[in-house]
């Protein structure tokens, strides 16, 4: 996570992406549990697509995100971090 999606998408601040924490702000909503919020985090990330975004005010802002080069797997562990990470005890 700190290594690549950074670039993007900041801790609380919008810039060139929606901010993680927004992100998983709103993922959380909208998939409360664990294996949810991880698998459709990952799925998504995989293969973006506008038509099952649960953001779609960020994509008329920023563009939808690019396909990126990751696995499903390191995905999946990426989205297991978001999901369990206190972002607000994290240096800014």
């Amino acid at each position: 996570f700190q290594g690549n999606c950074i670039t993007c998408h900041n801790i609380n601040e919008r810039k060139s992406a929606p901010s993680i924490s927004e992100i998983k702000e709103n993922y959380i909503r909208a998939f409360p549990k664990e294996e949810d919020f991880i698998n459709y985090l990952a799925t998504w990330v995989l293969k973006p697509s506008k038509k099952m975004s649960i953001m779609q005010h960020s994509i008329d802002e920023f563009e939808l995100m690019p396909e990126l080069a990751y696995d499903e797997y390191t995905l999946k562990e990426i989205a297991k971090y978001i999901y369990k990470t206190d972002f607000s005890k994290l240096p800014q």
